[in-house]
């Protein structure tokens, strides 16, 4: 087995549908410029009011990439 280190980074993803899809946009965003993505965890879940009083679902998202 060998060693590993992973980096953690913090994104926050927004959908105005749900919050797993505030979730997979954050993951989604994140793997366009990092490579070898490893696990997330969901640290925060919030909302907003946007204009009109639409509702924005806000999920803060940590993302571990390995580390080559």
């Amino acid at each position: 087995m060998s060693d590993r280190v992973y980096k953690k980074i913090r994104v926050i993803g927004c959908s105005r549908d749900s919050y797993e899809k505030a979730v997979r946009m954050a993951l989604e965003k994140a793997s366009g410029s990092l490579r070898g993505i490893a696990w997330f965890e969901v640290v925060e879940h919030r909302g907003g009011v946007l204009d009109g009083g639409e509702v924005e679902w806000q999920a803060t998202v940590d993302v571990a990439f390995k580390i080559d």
